[in-house]
């Protein structure tokens, strides 16, 4: 009997995806944890609030994508450090809000999950911020406070850069033998207290593993990575490893799923390289014109888009992803945290926030529930902000 039900599980699974994917899609909440369109946009002069025919968001694609929360990175390269990146951390804070101010029937600035349900109701996108980068508190606790007031809800404790009081898996990675300590320091672990104490979610995405193992011996709060992929199906220094994975899961914390196709593919970094090789005096001009490495690098894909194109890994290969950790932790630990606007590819079929659908349904089509596809999409966001906030 079981065998003659499997080919109509499957079939009627297959059914779904073809008919409703969209509209359970729709219809649930969906959070990306990790976007990076404000830091271009200081750069660009855009206007989010209108479609845009470059770059992956804006609050018309948005709307089409069904997505319902977008937590905006907030985000300076380690050229800032005492003294400037916590003034440009305000800068773009009070970017973001202006866009907010401009839209007020598109979306809302929320601080918890209260105020971000009754924003969904509203069919507003619910407006929050995690600040990328230990580095923009300048290794002060009142700077901490002064980020919360105005709305951080998670803090990555470094980006590729250490701090004096952690270090980030590039640096662990590269110049370990050189580094003056690995891990937090007792400044760090004062920090980590006082972020579980102020309801802010610590984020694990850029820090080195002696910051990892670090920070969940004395976390009190669930932790996430807002923005990360699996180690084993790509050794990348940036993604996590099976352990890292299941100390997040039994600390009840969340990864969301970065899409950069670097993270996702082992091969794409040597092709990448060998692209931008051939490219090199036009990446140069771009860069003198941005003075930005990164949206250098989106511009430079978009302006060869064909050639881009070929190096992008397939779709299934980000599932394979989702489809570890939820394997490895359970369905209550995976989330979404695209990286859009901070990175130059993505797999073939996402090109920006009209596309998250097309996870869903490939969720679907290899047999995974109503039930977690919706979790996977935003249920465990809000239950780990709930968790941190208390509200």
């Amino acid at each position: 009997m079981k065998k003659l039900l499997l080919p109509f599980l499957l079939l009627a699974a297959l059914k779904l995806s073809a008919q409703d994917v969209e509209k359970i899609h729709q219809k649930a909440i969906l959070v990306d944890t990790h976007n990076d369109i404000i830091s271009n946009e200081l750069i660009t002069g855009n206007d989010a609030g209108k479609l845009q025919t470059t770059g992956n968001f804006d609050l018309v694609r948005a709307k089409t994508g069904g997505l319902d929360v977008q937590v905006f990175s907030i985000w300076c390269g380690d050229q800032y450090g005492n003294g400037t990146a916590y003034a440009y951390a305000n800068r773009e804070i009070d970017s973001l809000q202006a866009l907010v101010r401009r839209n007020p029937d598109k979306m809302v600035w929320v601080t918890n999950s209260r105020d971000l349900k009754k924003a969904v109701k509203q069919h507003k996108l619910a407006t929050m911020i995690g600040v990328e980068g230990g580095h923009m508190i300048e290794d002060r606790l009142d700077y901490v406070d002064s980020l919360v007031k105005r709305g951080m809800c998670y803090l990555t404790l470094t980006w590729n850069n250490s701090t004096s009081w952690a270090t980030s898996a590039r640096d662990e990675t590269l110049h370990g033998d050189t580094l003056k300590h690995k891990g937090l320091t007792e400044l760090g672990k004062q920090i980590v207290r006082k972020l579980n104490d102020d309801g802010v979610m610590i984020d694990l995405s850029h820090p080195g593993e002696q910051t990892f193992k670090d920070v969940m011996a004395i976390t009190t709060k669930p932790v996430i990575a807002s923005h990360s992929c699996v180690y084993a199906l790509n050794p990348h220094r940036r993604n996590l490893k099976d352990y890292q994975l299941k100390a997040i899961a039994d600390n009840g914390g969340v990864v969301f799923l970065n899409f950069y196709s670097g993270f996702i593919d082992s091969t794409y970094e040597g092709k990448h390289a060998a692209f931008m090789a051939r490219h090199k005096p036009q990446f140069d001009s771009l860069r003198v014109i941005y003075k930005d490495y990164d949206l250098a690098s989106i511009r430079l894909n978009e302006l060869n888009k064909a050639e881009a194109d070929q190096l992008r890994p397939p779709l299934s290969m980000l599932i394979k992803h989702i489809d570890y950790m939820v394997k490895m932790m359970g369905a209550d630990h995976v989330g979404i945290g695209s990286d859009f606007d901070g990175a130059e590819s993505y797999p073939l079929g996402l090109d920006s926030v009209t596309d998250y659908s097309k996870i869903t349904a490939e969720l679907f089509k290899i047999g995974y529930s109503k039930k977690d596809v919706e979790k996977i999409l935003g249920g465990n966001f809000i239950r780990v902000l709930k968790a941190n906030k208390g509200k």
